[in-house]
């Protein structure tokens, strides 16, 4: 299995920049705590470059960079940005696993272009990627050889997932591997993306720390004891020795470090609605800084519903009130929309209309999904309104006026004349049309035998057709041992159909698609009507055709028939009770059976 890992570095402060995209390239800090002992989670690389770490207090921070913009951790932004670099890994790979903190893990089995070839040990090893910086232009070597155009679909692949998230407003790096842990670390490098070759995981993994693999105190401490340093000084121990001193968790980490997933790809579930959230520095008591804010977040919203074909039917405010409280409104679209505009002032009318009772220190918008509305608009006709745009101004008009005064008056019964009612605004949906049911087996195509392949007809007491006297269900079985195999009881006949003049005439419709025992009485009383005409111009005499004698189109004599016909022969559609459909035909003279096409 190939793996991807999505990382975004200094995720605390990426989410942060993503609901203030005012503050990239300023000096900001992330801290965690209250009052003098707060300390610095993250910082940017402008406040970096003064001197400031993680771990120092506001007052340290303050004392080296005055000017410094201090942001204090919001999980709530940071839940919304780890959604959306969820939504950008789905929108590549239908089984996506959540890693926390900026860390996704993407399956690339069976994606076009990612077939890498089987091989050894990677040879250049870790030092490449690590030391020298060139994970880009690794060239495999004989040792382990690789599909070059798959490695380069691999770096597409990365590149691609990067600009997905940089558009999302996150600064990722991307690394392919085949086991969690070695694509979390390449995709941890400067050069990024970088593609780890398959099988040299082991090898990618073996210079670094341990400290990498993350494991339990009390593992470390042992590992610590037993003098060991890196990922490969832990991967050369016996997996059998390692497990029965450190147990499961020991053997599990035994194959983390070789380049094994002890655990496998877990995806997560489509989420059912989407949120997006802030929490303020300082508390709002007026509704326009509050509009302010929120219009942000309904645009990271409405792009996210965006990415996904999705509109919002119904929107849900959450309102952290000052110092412990909660509001919550919930606003219903009489149609899915993603105008911004307009849920922006139903929020606006929503609050207007009930204000909270206390200053808001943070908010959360979350949107009810469904597919948004679509119409065939008319190519030659007047332009038909928009779905989108109807929705939009019944909302509008529904917040103004109230929900129950939006409507088309209907007459309704009773025995006031005035009497009315309202029906729904909102755009119909669209018309369902029913599949056309197959009647038949749609188009066949005959493949002619040539030579036709000699049938021997055979009814169920074991005599020959010729000189069957009762009608019973039909046999076929070739004469001829080196034409194909045609051996079977007929399940279903149609027919008979003669060439007259080089036109193919079918009998009545009372005839076609008769059953086989139908079809052998039709024969035999053909073969009796024509003994008695016979027999009646012998005598001087002519006698009425049988009722039941199939005849060829517009010709009502078969006697007739016979003397103009330019293949004197009758045609049968035939099937086999293996399923096989053949063409069969009986010459009227001689009565010998053939035949002459199978249906594909």
């Amino acid at each position: 299995m190939r793996l991807a890992c999505l990382f975004v570095p200094l995720f605390p402060l990426a989410a942060r920049l993503r609901s203030e995209p005012e503050l990239k390239g300023e000096a900001v800090v992330i801290f965690e705590g209250n009052g003098n002992a707060a300390r610095v989670v993250t910082a940017s690389r402008k406040a970096r470059r003064v001197g400031i770490e993680a771990g120092m207090t506001l007052p340290q921070t303050r004392a080296l960079l005055p000017k410094l913009a201090a942001r204090g951790r919001d999980r709530e932004c940071e839940r919304a940005a780890q959604e959306a670099l969820l939504e950008v890994a789905e929108s590549f790979s239908p089984r996506v696993e959540d890693g926390r903190e900026g860390v996704v893990y993407l399956d690339l089995e069976g994606l076009p272009g990612l077939v890498f070839s089987a091989g050894g040990r990677c040879a250049t090893g870790a030092e490449n990627f690590l030391n020298q910086g060139k994970a880009q232009t690794l060239v495999p070597n004989s040792q382990f050889p690789i599909l070059n155009s798959s490695r380069s679909a691999a770096l597409r692949l990365g590149r691609d997932l990067i600009l997905a998230a940089e558009k999302a407003g996150l600064p990722a790096r991307a690394g392919i591997a085949a086991a969690k842990l070695a694509a979390r670390v390449a995709a941890g490098l400067p050069e990024s993306p970088t593609v780890v070759p398959p099988g040299g995981e082991a090898a990618f993994l073996a210079p670094l720390p341990l400290g990498k693999l993350a494991p339990a105190l009390e593992i470390s401490e042992a590992l610590e004891r037993w003098g060991l340093k890196s990922i490969g000084e832990l991967a050369k121990l016996p997996e059998g020795e390692v497990a029965s001193r450190l147990g499961e968790m020991g053997r599990e980490l035994h194959a983390t470090a070789r380049g094994i997933d002890p655990r496998p790809l877990e995806p997560r579930t489509a989420p059912l609605n989407f949120s997006e959230g802030l929490e303020l520095e300082w508390p709002l008591v007026t509704l326009e800084p509050f509009l302010f804010v929120g219009h942000a977040a309904l645009e990271r919203l409405m792009q996210r519903l965006e990415s996904q074909a999705l509109a919002c039917t119904r929107l849900e405010v959450a309102l952290k009130l000052d110092p412990d409280g909660h509001d919550t409104r919930a606003i219903a679209l009489p149609a899915p929309s993603r105008d911004i505009k307009t849920l922006l002032t139903l929020v606006r009318l929503e609050l207007e209309a009930r204000p909270p009772g206390a200053p808001v220190v943070g908010f959360v918008f979350t949107a009810h999904p469904d597919r948004p509305r679509s119409v065939e608009l008319s190519l030659f006709g007047p332009a038909a309104l928009s779905p989108d745009r109807l929705a939009t101004t019944i909302a509008r008009l529904a917040s103004i006026l109230g929900a129950d005064r939006i409507g088309s008056p209907r007459t309704a019964e009773g025995h006031r004349p005035e009497r009315f009612t309202l029906t729904d605004y909102s755009p119909p949906p669209p018309p369902r049309f029913a599949a056309a049911r197959r009647t038949g087996r749609g188009l066949l195509a005959v493949r002619v035998l040539r030579p036709p392949v000699g049938l021997e007809v055979i009814v169920e007491n074991g005599t020959v057709s010729s000189a069957a006297k009762s009608p019973r269900p039909l046999s076929l079985k070739s004469l001829n041992g080196d034409s194909p195999s045609i051996s079977g009881t007929v399940r279903v006949a149609s027919g008979p159909w003669s060439l007259e003049e080089g036109w193919w005439l079918s009998a009545p419709p009372s005839c076609s698609g008769r059953s086989v025992r139908s079809l052998r009485e039709v024969t035999e009383r053909r073969s009796l009507a024509l003994r008695e005409r016979e027999s009646s111009e012998g005598s001087g005499e002519r006698s009425s055709p049988h009722p039941d004698e199939p005849r060829a189109g517009a010709l009502a004599d078969p006697e007739q028939a016979e003397a103009t016909a330019t293949c004197d022969r009758d045609y049968w559609d035939v099937e086999l009770s293996d399923g096989a459909l053949y063409r069969i035909y009986r010459e009227r003279r001689s009565g010998a059976w053939f035949a002459d096409g199978v249906y594909d």
